[in-house]
């Protein structure tokens, strides 16, 4: 696809749905009279260059988005993107998720949990004619390799340069690629959390919901060595100082103020097929949701509260709820909606639109029937295929799997290994393998195998996999009783469950694992062959799809300029930039949903029972008024969360929200439950995401957490 087409459509269009679109940085510049007049007072040409501000203030956490607000490294995201560090450093007798934690001096803050970095993206560029080239002839599986191989040649010469992570995203199904060069920080650390009645106020009853009333914030600060390099935690490190970092709004913003975000959304799904659709509403979430519900039972029943046990898988449960009532949402609004026929008239009319010329039909002629038989291929084993994947939640299960993969591919060049197996993988391994202590109990890592394997074993003869079957003994007269006493064994003889012993193990070779007996890592020997047989055939059917999807895209984008409608690429964890403005909602008819609460709300739904328990401190500040520097006369309050038009999703999380200035005004967290559908299209009378508003982040730091070193810290705009 050329520049000119993508850049044009862009243009084109942007005027008539800004609000929708994630779009990449180097596309702005394109919009800056449509941004200048919604509200931008920085330059459009200044958000496009990685390297200065306020983009290089913007930083990946690897699944969440953060931000630097000071210069001396303290990095602020979400209360629920720093849950699994606040739930390493817990205890029943220190736990840190329920009291909250808060270092005064650099000394007190604690490594996060192992693994955690802070990426800063430097560097985003084109590369599409060098993973294409020479690969264009192959197919199936020979393509899928080939591309890999380019990208992993490219991604090898990016991090010759010590300190750096990079990486190629594909765009537009494949259409597009981009080397994205991050610095990478090793040392992170956790500086402050409030206590889980403010981060996590609310709880699973309030996810997604509105009003909102949730402190969603904690503070990390990032580490490297004396002469600034990224390095490995040391105690003689030093804080990172950022090039740049954001100022932090205690005017805050008002409704329809202009507002936009950077961030690393994960994946929306805007551009799938009607097939596609219908199979993921209409199976997959319901399934999932299925699969998420009786998991967070099983922990729950397995592991008392309060326990270490409890403790350890508090982090999954949170996940695993989030996701749930996400897939209850999709499911209940694609119900309601028009989705599928809407999808299947925009191919109808992409169909009618192709066959009206011919250089369209000898172009995209045979593109829609290849695609869709395809994706009904994909679908054939999907029964068996989700309950592997959610297999791969548990445990000691993984951990022999990795462990043996890791032996074979060793025996290859480590150009020709696995992503995930190189050397340059080899930090963040370890790390896996160390954060299993804090994440692991065998009691209830026994109980998910024994539902999940009892579910896989009702599965027709023909969809299970033998070498699977013998190794935990399911035959098509399934024993329960059988596999609970073979699983018992598993785990009473297993070593894995050491630290020093599964290190160990990444320093073996494929022979030692083979003489070895222990359970675990029999069944990894015994399973491998099959699970490559898999692997591979997936690899073919993704290079199948990796070079129809690009010809379906390019006939959207162009159908999609002829009609002035938004071209932008789908979510896939890269950074992008959204815009929009601070507004209410309508939920339903005869609602009309504020763009603010106040901290008079926090009174109104108090109960003094999780998770509507907030500290008796706060409820206290509130009533006496105690609103301080932060007072709103339009609201009579302190705002806590508001509403905004932006177009966000997962990986949004912990985005900093900024004003036409580009300063801090909230932290995305969320979004209203009418909005979860749209990863798979964008609604502008519904789509809301909800932001902690910055006064309220530092209304709680001031005045309930006294965390008067951080806030001396910051630069706070007034």
């Amino acid at each position: 696809m050329k520049k000119w087409l993508l850049t044009a459509a862009i243009a084109a269009s942007f005027g008539a749905a800004a609000d929708e679109g994630m779009w990449q940085p180097h596309q702005l510049p394109a919009m800056a009279d449509e941004l200048k007049a919604k509200g931008l007072e920085i330059s459009a040409e200044s958000i496009s260059k990685l390297t200065e501000f306020p983009m290089n203030a913007v930083i990946s956490l690897g699944g969440c988005t953060a931000s630097f607000v000071s210069p001396k490294g303290l990095v602020v995201t979400n209360h629920h993107c720093a849950y699994g560090s606040i739930q390493y450093n817990s205890t029943p007798e220190k736990n840190l998720l329920k009291d909250g934690f808060l270092a005064k001096t650099y000394a007190e803050e604690l490594p996060a949990t192992p693994g955690s970095r802070i990426f800063v993206t430097e560097e985003v560029t084109n590369v599409t004619d060098k993973v294409t080239a020479g690969q264009m002839d192959k197919i199936g599986n020979e393509f899928y390799k080939g591309i890999e191989l380019q990208q992993k040649t490219l991604v090898a010469e990016c991090e010759q340069q010590d300190g750096y992570r990079c990486q190629v995203y594909s765009f537009h199904g494949g259409l597009e690629y981009y080397l994205v060069k991050q610095l990478e920080i090793r040392d992170v650390r956790l500086t402050y959390n409030p206590a889980a009645s403010v981060g996590k106020y609310g709880g699973d009853i309030d996810n997604w919901m509105w009003p909102r009333h949730t402190g969603d914030f904690s503070f990390y600060r990032a580490y490297v060595s004396k002469d600034g390099k990224p390095a490995d935690f040391s105690k003689d490190n030093v804080p990172y100082e950022p090039k740049s970092f954001l100022k932090v709004s205690a005017k805050g913003v008002s409704d329809g103020d202009f507002v936009m975000v950077a961030g690393y959304p994960g994946r929306t799904n805007r551009y799938r097929t009607a097939d596609e659709v219908s199979n993921q509403f209409g199976w997959a979430y319901p399934e999932g949701k299925v699969l998420q519900e009786r998991m967070i039972d099983i922990i729950k029943e397995t592991a008392p509260e309060g326990s270490d046990e409890r403790i350890k898988y508090e982090s999954l449960i949170a996940g695993l709820a989030n996701y749930a009532k996400n897939f209850t949402s999709m499911i209940e609004f694609y119900g309601k909606s028009t989705m599928l026929a809407e999808r299947e008239k925009v191919e109808t009319d992409l169909a009618n639109w192709i066959s009206k010329d011919k250089k369209r039909q000898q172009q995209y002629g045979e593109t829609l029937a290849n695609l869709e038989k395809l994706v009904a291929k994909s679908q054939q084993n999907q029964e068996r295929d989700i309950l592997l994947g959610y297999i791969g939640y548990t445990t000691m299960v993984t951990t022999a799997r990795s462990l043996y993969r890791l032996a074979n591919e060793k025996t290859l060049a480590d150009m020709a290994r696995e992503p995930g197996y190189q050397d340059r993988d080899m930090t963040n391994f370890t790390s896996s393998m160390e954060r299993i202590d804090r994440r692991y109990a065998a009691s209830v890592d026994k109980a998910l195998l024994a539902d999940l394997l009892t579910r896989y074993a009702a599965l027709p003869a023909e969809q299970r996999i033998v070498s699977l079957d013998k190794a935990f003994g399911i035959s098509n007269k399934f024993d329960a009783n059988a596999l609970a006493k073979t699983l018992d064994k598993m785990y009473a003889n297993t070593k894995l469950d050491d630290q020093d012993t599964r290190l160990a193990w990444m320093n073996k070779s494929v022979a030692d694992f083979k003489a070895s007996n222990d359970p675990f890592i029999q069944f990894a020997v015994q399973t491998y062959d099959a699970d490559m047989a898999l692997e591979k055939a997936k690899k073919q059917l993704e290079g199948d799809l990796m070079k129809v999807r690009p010809q379906y895209m390019d006939a959207i984008i162009a159908y999609n300029r002829e009609l002035g409608k938004p071209v932008y690429a789908d979510a896939n964890s890269s950074l992008r930039v959204t815009v929009g403005n601070v507004k209410g909602y309508s939920p339903q008819d005869g609602l009309m949903a504020e763009p603010f609460t106040r901290l008079e709300g926090l009174l109104a739904k108090d109960t003094g029972v999780d998770p509507f328990d907030a500290p008796a401190k706060q409820l206290e500040l509130i009533k006496q008024k105690q609103y301080g520097d932060y007072y709103v006369k339009a609201i009579d309050s302190v705002p806590v969360n508001f509403l905004s038009t932006l177009d966000t999703t997962g990986g949004n999380s912990g985005s900093p929200t900024l004003n036409g200035r580009a300063e801090l005004v909230g932290l995305l967290f969320d979004g209203v439950y009418e909005s979860i559908i749209g990863d798979w299209g964008y609604d502008a009378q519904s789509n809301r995401s909800i932001q902690v508003d910055s006064r309220y982040m530092l209304w709680v730091m001031k005045y309930l957490d006294n965390a008067d070193n951080l806030l001396a810290e910051m630069d706070i705009a007034k």
